[in-house]
């Protein structure tokens, strides 16, 4: 997984009592509703309007997702959680997550998705879909894309 830098989009969540599992830790169920709370957060913190999305007839997906857990979480523990989007071309971006422990900085986990652009009526993925964000963002550079056409 790529660095994150210290200008990544970022969230901070606290940990309540029924993320748990018997155990006393964070479920992985929770891990992933973290990220996607923090990747629409973005998606609007980029001046993305999704109704707008959804009536242009496209939808995000998420195709894959892959979880690294490095340290516990558990009940009281603030956690940040980061967020950088990736679009090397193609049909498909990645996106890529980090939580930190507040308090120590611990890395506790990181999060590498794949993901894309679905035309809600062939069901199929776009070919573009960096330039389709770059059509619906306001603040494009928050998704990794450059208003005039180039990816970072």
């Amino acid at each position: 997984m790529t660095a994150l830098t210290a200008t990544d989009f970022t969230v901070r969540f606290e940990v309540r009592a029924y993320e748990l599992d018997t155990q006393g830790h964070v479920t992985t169920a929770v891990y992933l509703q973290y990220a996607d709370h923090v990747r629409w957060a973005l998606l609007r913190a980029a001046g993305v309007d999704l109704e707008e999305v959804r009536r242009s007839g496209l939808g995000p997906v998420t195709l894959e997702t892959t979880i690294r857990f490095r340290r516990e979480l558990r009940l009281g523990d603030a956690v940040d959680v980061t967020c950088v989007f990736d679009w090397p071309g193609g049909r498909t971006g990645r996106v890529q997550q980090q939580l930190h422990r507040v308090g120590d900085g611990a890395l506790v986990a990181e999060l590498d998705s794949v993901g894309g652009v679905l035309d809600l009526g062939s069901r199929r993925l776009i070919a573009d879909p960096d330039q389709r964000w770059r059509q619906f963002a306001k603040r494009p550079e928050l998704l990794g894309l450059r208003p005039g056409g180039e990816t970072p």
